[in-house]
């Protein structure tokens, strides 16, 4: 019996769009799995997945009719209960035998065979006993599948499974949809398993519209092909790319852009088979209405494609994918004109509706708008956000004024019609309606800019007074959250704190320099300590206020910092670069790629691997080290290796510090070259630990100064390999 290609097929009334991509994947890994670990499969057998908008398969390139038979063993019973005296089996050994349907072996000798059956006496660790040697006859295909399909099927990540009755009127079931058909072949021929009330044949449908009747599929192999002749194109990756490459021929034929957001492909590709791309339009009146609202409206509600011109600018054309070809396609053209010129007059009235009122009218409606239920209302957190943008700005040396007045409108066009239609859109219609409202430009442009970055790779503000808002937007979300308990654990985030804060360590990297993070971390966390309930003052004493304030502001800090590390890890730093930098908890995120970038030039100088070794030994001295005294004493130190690193060390601190405070962390770290001899030589031949305290403590105190000195850009000793 040779191996054949199958092929497995449920054909389903229409899947949820957004997910068909998540279920295809599992059903196709599910069966793939289910028969590989049976025995199945070669190592080289790859599996296809398939889906349509109407079904879920997978197509495995060599799949055996029988697994291998499998030689085991099975320990049986000691054999101290197996045999008597005379070495004649027990009863109770006879019955285990018969139980296990191996009766025959009753008489048969240990260590001699009955076919492919033998008995013999082996150690199991602590005493002899009887195992059974044989071998397990391969399992039919037919049973393989069943098993491998129940199990795929099972485990589908369905959120919220449909119950239904099959034909009998009796039966229910629970799929994702209903399901109609089950196709399974084997080469040709049809392997006859069951799934979802359904018996395995070989008819499937095509196309619910360019295709008649059934479709006998002929072979596994053919299965994709005969599809396309039905109007169907089975592969989720192919239809994409046919969609794709029509957008983008469409719009090039209209002389514009196509704007495809990934999603949205993605999302198009699962609701037809047949990709045909139409282009239609609508009023230039339109127009007038910002470009991202008609954007949103045509693609959230119609998954349309927008359009813009050579310059940029939205066209009053789109493109859209359509399940039907025809040479006359003017009626889908009319058709969704007319559906998409609705959806565009919504848009128009609530932008005409909005700007009939100010944002700053607007403001204390917030004080109705549930931030959080144990955080209060969005108003209130508007006023905690502009107490910390106004920090931020004088921090920055930004103009105060503006930016307090762009936090208190940052969350105003969340009571806008257009706002409460398009959540998205918030800060984006902030920023229409403040200039329609006559507010500066930068204050506009900062209430747009405060969300950013809203996701990876994102463009930070561009703005400062966006950033003194964006900034004191995250760090208040994260002072707040992490106040009463609410932190990101394993995988779930639902609160967004991990983007919340690479948001805020992207923004001090990038675009504030001088800026203390632990000064602005502190300050976020008092500013919200002390207008909540729960923990100002005097509901709290003052000296437990500060407890909380300081443990809290540790929290946030170390979770800024295990994202910066991600990010750092992520543009091919080592770990031991980044533990190195981010050891010394730096206050100043914009210096952090100098300090990276010098810490990985120092490590290529011949003398660095025996600074690194000895900044490492000498921590761990003084970690077991007594608290030590002042300053060390070059008049004290006697022994010539000690006065020589003395000496040394003497030219080479200020040589170091200069270069430290200048910024040059490159050159600072190579100045620390020449400490490499007296370094060596000093542990060489100074004891450091001796009895006499004011030794001890002297020596001690000069290598804290020396370690001090060489850590001042990176803890050394992390880049040590051992």
């Amino acid at each position: 019996m040779t191996a054949a290609p199958l092929l497995v097929e449920l054909l389903t009334e229409e899947l949820p769009p957004r997910t068909l991509q998540t279920l295809a994947q599992a059903f196709a890994r599910g069966i793939e799995n289910g028969l590989r670990e049976r025995g199945f499969l070669a190592p080289e057998s790859r599996a296809t997945a398939f889906a349509t908008p109407r079904r879920l398969a997978v197509h495995i390139s060599s799949v055996a009719p029988k697994s291998e038979d499998k030689p085991f063993k099975q320990k049986l019973m000691p054999l101290a209960i197996a045999q008597d005296r005379t070495k004649n089996w027990t009863t109770a050994f006879l019955k285990k035998l018969e139980a296990l349907g191996r009766g025959n072996l009753a008489h048969v000798k240990v260590g001699t065979h009955d076919g492919p059956d033998a008995l013999t006496v082996e150690s199991d660790g602590k005493a002899d006993a009887v195992f059974l040697q044989s071998v397990a006859a391969g399992q039919l295909l037919l049973a393989g599948l069943q098993a491998a399909l129940d199990e795929a099927i099972a485990s589908l990540p369905i959120a919220k499974p449909m119950s239904y009755q099959l034909a009998d009127g009796t039966t229910t079931v629970q799929f994702v949809r209903p399901a109609h058909r089950l196709v399974a072949l084997h080469g040709h021929a049809v392997v006859n398993v069951a799934a979802l009330g359904l018996s395995a044949g070989t008819k499937t449908f095509g196309h619910r519209f360019h295709s008649r009747g059934e479709l006998p599929i002929h072979t596994a192999d053919t299965y994709a092909a005969q599809l396309e002749e039905g109007k169907v194109v089975a592969s989720f990756e192919e239809r994409r790319a046919r969609i794709v490459a029509q957008l983008n021929a469409a719009a090039s034929k209209a002389g514009a852009k196509v704007i495809t957001p990934e999603d949205l492909i993605d999302e198009v590709t699962a609701l037809v088979e047949w990709p045909v791309v139409y282009e239609s339009g609508f009023e230039s009146a339109f127009l007038a209405v910002p470009a991202e609202c008609l954007i949103l409206t045509m693609q959230q509600n119609q998954k349309y494609f927008a359009m813009t011109d050579a310059n940029g600018h939205l066209m009053n054309r789109f493109l859209l994918v359509s399940n039907i070809e025809t040479r006359d396609p003017s009626d889908i053209v009319a058709g969704n004109a007319r559906v998409v010129r609705a959806r565009l007059a919504d848009a128009k009235f609530f932008f005409d509706q909005d700007r009939q009122q100010s944002l700053e009218s607007r403001v204390p409606g917030l004080a109705s708008v549930v931030y959080h239920n144990k955080l209060g209302s969005q108003l209130e957190r508007v006023e905690r956000m502009v107490g910390m943008a106004v920090f931020v700005a004088r921090s920055l040396g930004v103009d105060v004024t503006h930016v307090e007045r762009a936090a208190r409108l940052a969350k105003a066009d969340l009571r806008t019609l257009m706002v409460g239609e398009f959540p998205e859109l918030q800060g984006t219609m902030g920023r229409y309606y403040a200039l329609h409202d006559g507010e500066p430009s930068d204050v506009a442009e900062a209430i747009a800019e405060h969300y950013r970055p809203r996701f990876a790779d994102d463009a930070l503000p561009a703005s400062r007074v966006g950033v003194c808002v964006a900034l004191a937007d995250k760090l208040q979300a994260l002072a707040e959250l992490f106040s009463i308990g609410e932190k990101a654990t394993g995988d779930k985030d639902p609160l967004g704190l991990r983007r919340t804060a690479i948001g805020i360590v992207r923004i001090l990297e990038e675009r504030a320099p001088g800026v203390d993070l632990h000064v602005l971390v502190r300050k976020a966390v008092e500013i919200f300590q002390s207008s909540h309930p729960g923990f100002r003052l005097p509901a709290l004493h003052e000296s437990a206020w500060n407890t909380k304030v300081e443990a809290t502001s540790v929290d946030v800090l170390g979770f800024l910092y295990e994202r910066l590390r991600g990010l750092l890890r992520e543009r091919g730093f080592s770990a031991n670069e980044v533990e190195a930098v981010l050891a010394m908890e730096p206050t100043r995120l914009d210096l952090v790629p100098a300090q990276l970038a010098a810490v990985r030039a120092f490590m290529q100088l011949p003398e660095a691997e025996s600074l690194v070794a000895a900044n490492k030994r000498i921590g761990n001295i003084l970690k077991k080290a007594d608290a030590i005294h002042g300053d060390f004493d070059p008049a004290r130190l006697f022994e010539p290796a000690e006065r020589d690193l003395s000496t040394a060390y003497a030219r080479v601190k200020p040589v170091a510090e200069d270069l430290f405070v200048k910024g040059d962390y490159t050159a600072m770290l190579k100045s620390l070259a020449p400490l490499k001899l007296p370094v060596d030589r000093f542990f060489d031949d100074v004891m450091v630990n001796v009895e006499d305290e004011k030794l001890r403590n002297n020596r001690l105190a000069l290598l804290a100064s020396l370690r001090a000195t060489m850590n001042r850009v990176a803890d050394l000793s992390r880049l040590s390999a051992l």
